[in-house]
């Protein structure tokens, strides 16, 4: 142990470790694969639960509260399911994000699983220029809805302040108040809502607005400094106001409220 703790760091390419494959690393003590691993259950644990939620979950609302997966209400009672007229436009949102993109490039396809692990693709490096990686670049226009989404949430945890016209706060307001700010953390901490402040700007005093576009952007800058706690926070965030709306609505749980 004390001679690992005194050895010199050595560049990969000079070890040959940036060659090996991953499967042959996994044996090597360096749990790199401990955050890929965990990556994939998370995600693929919310997918199942959206999954379930927007075809058998059934309609989750208890006055004063409306399930994110079911805001805005569209259609109640028609023949698709109101989750499936809202998921895709934030789904869409989160798959090109760029965070995301990482994560599972890491953790789903192992392009590269860790930093000086080898990948297990074998064909050449085609980027995002083929299909379905191209789709990605939606990013920027995907934000534009997920923010529209982001709106009606907001509009449905004020709402939630009120029944039947009188002041009520609840913990599932809270935890429907708390969410949309991690929502919104999320998405205006976006690379694209950064550049759409910011980009295409060599001088902030020659252009229109300059002074409170430099500061939004500073403002952004910190957000998305922390991008990919934001991005973690939302969807547990989401997940725990869906559980929480549907204990009440069941009668599993009483909500604690003035």
């Amino acid at each position: 142990m004390a001679q690992d703790a005194t050895t010199k760091w050595t560049p990969p390419e000079r070890t040959g470790l940036a060659k090996e494959s991953a499967f042959h690393r996994l044996r090597r003590r360096a749990p790199w694969w401990l955050l890929p691993l965990t990556v994939v259950t998370v995600l693929s644990a919310f997918i199942v639960y959206g999954i379930w939620t927007a075809f058998f979950g059934g309609k989750v609302y208890t006055a004063p509260y409306l399930s994110p997966f079911y805001s805005p209400q569209i259609w109640w009672n028609g023949p698709v399911t109101p989750a499936l007229w809202v998921l895709p436009f934030p789904l869409l949102f989160r798959a090109t994000c760029y965070y995301y993109r990482k994560a599972y490039y890491r953790s789903f396809f192992w392009d590269p699983p860790a930093c000086a692990v080898g990948e297990a693709r074998k064909k050449p490096y085609k980027g995002e220029t083929r299909f379905p990686l191209f789709l990605s670049n939606l990013h920027r226009y995907a934000m534009y809805l997920a923010v529209i989404v982001l709106i009606f949430l907001w509009i449905d945890a004020i709402a939630a302040f009120d029944l039947n016209g009188h002041f009520y706060l609840g913990l599932g307001t809270a935890i429907m108040v708390i969410n949309c700010i991690f929502l919104s953390a999320y998405t205006f901490g976006c690379h694209s809502v950064r550049h759409l402040i910011g980009g295409c700007v060599d001088c902030y005093s020659k252009v229109r607005g300059g002074v409170k576009r430099y500061e939004g952007w500073k403002f952004i800058t910190k957000l998305n400094e922390r991008h990919a706690m934001w991005a973690w926070l939302s969807l547990f965030s989401v997940v725990a106001t869906d559980v929480y709306i549907r204990l009440v609505m069941t009668g599993i749980i009483t909500d604690p409220h003035f």
